[in-house]
């Protein structure tokens, strides 16, 4: 596969490499975790204005038509930086509303979302369903023109900073498919939880009572949601798997200079052959991860085979937990006590590596879904 980027791509990529060295140096990324928002609208906006909300969208309706894998150099900083804005959340479920909502939901949301005005979020999850998607138990009713949904959903990632939130939810009887409903956040009946995540991103429970909705909610075909949202949970895994590249790489980088720095017996650590063979083994984990989160992006990009998508995405998620620990873990033991502390970007870089390695399932669900 050619990794090489066009000219277009290398120039955004640098761009926002640039933006985030600026805008998420470590102290300025602590005040930003630190505020009421939990992001910063600032750095939204400036992600709007060089086209990155809209870069994996449809030209057709506001966006600039680009692959998946167009977007792992932008994760690889995003990455790197910890950058806390809710970006794959916001353009997985546009992308989702793109390939299985209406024209009139198309027009309204991909739109808005490029231009940086609307930011959505995903709530899919139930107290006891682990990761399975599937195991829903929130129900939507019909009530004329209009639907009722009813239920509890936890750990919705990004949905107290989203405007619109996807909600699954499940029809009366025993024919009722999973379906998606795209919901404002303030709609009456819905009330949130919210919580600060060990990676310092907001998440929150959410519980729906009598949320009333519009006929114009549902995305898709009712009954039928569950295979869109299969295909945009793997595709928001290809851009984390790239995500986690860039905070490997980050780690990679700063354990490399203390090695470099930090002196004992009267010598830099670095120049211990044991160290040096474990910093080699961090830079072939994070080189490993590149290529299959290149591959993962290709299979993404290709919907002629869905079974072909998700084994390959499902073996990148493994890959990517096995190496996010090992690279992480690492990172902290080479420097030392000093490594767990929260004064240091390293300790923060590993809780995300973590969390990422937990998001939309841990490796041993990606085991089972590769071996399915």
């Amino acid at each position: 596969m050619d990794f090489q980027l066009s000219e277009e791509l290398q120039q955004l990529s640098d761009s926002v490499r640039r933006v985030v060295e600026k805008a998420y140096d470590f102290e300025a990324r602590k005040k930003i975790v630190a505020s009421p928002e939990g992001h910063s609208p600032a750095v939204w906006a400036t992600f709007a204005e060089l086209g990155l909300l809209g870069l994996p969208l449809s030209a057709d309706h506001g966006g600039f038509g680009g692959s998946t894998a167009d977007l792992v150099e932008v994760m690889e900083a995003i990455g790197a930086g910890l950058v806390v804005e809710p970006y794959v959340s916001t353009v997985s479920m546009a992308r989702l509303v793109e390939r299985a909502g209406s024209d009139a939901q198309r027009e309204s949301v991909i739109g808005a979302v490029a231009e940086g005005s609307m930011k959505l979020s995903l709530a899919c999850y139930e107290p006891g369903s682990r990761y399975s998607l599937d195991t829903v138990e929130t129900t939507a009713r019909r009530d004329g023109d209009a639907w009722v949904l009813d239920g509890a959903k936890i750990a919705a990632v990004d949905a107290p900073m989203a405007d619109h939130i996807v909600v699954t939810a499940r029809g009366t009887g025993k024919a009722g498919g999973i379906s998606l409903f795209l919901v404002p956040r303030e709609t009456a009946g819905m009330t949130l939880k919210t919580f600060r995540t060990q990676d310092s991103l907001r998440g929150a429970d959410i519980t729906l009572s009598g949320v009333r909705v519009g006929g114009d909610a549902l995305v898709g075909a009712e009954g039928a949601g569950l295979a869109a949202l299969e295909e945009a949970l793997d595709f928001a895994s290809a851009l984390l798997c790239a995500e986690a590249v860039g905070a490997m790489k980050y780690a990679c980088d700063a354990t490399l200079e203390y090695l470099k720095t930090r002196k004992q017996f009267g010598v830099p650590i670095g120049s211990f052959q044991a160290l040096q063979h474990r910093m080699v083994d961090m830079c072939i984990s994070t080189e490993q991860s590149r290529s299959i989160t290149y591959l993962a992006c290709s299979r993404v990009d290709s919907a002629s085979d869905a079974a072909e998508r998700r084994r390959v995405v499902s073996a990148a998620r493994v890959k990517i937990a096995d190496a996010a620990r090992h690279v992480g873990q690492e990172a902290i033991q080479l420097h030392g006590g000093m490594g767990m502390t929260i004064e240091m970007k390293v300790s923060h870089t590993f809780k995300r590596l973590t969390m990422i390695g937990q998001a939309f399932g841990d490796a041993d669900y990606y085991i089972e879904r590769f071996a399915a």
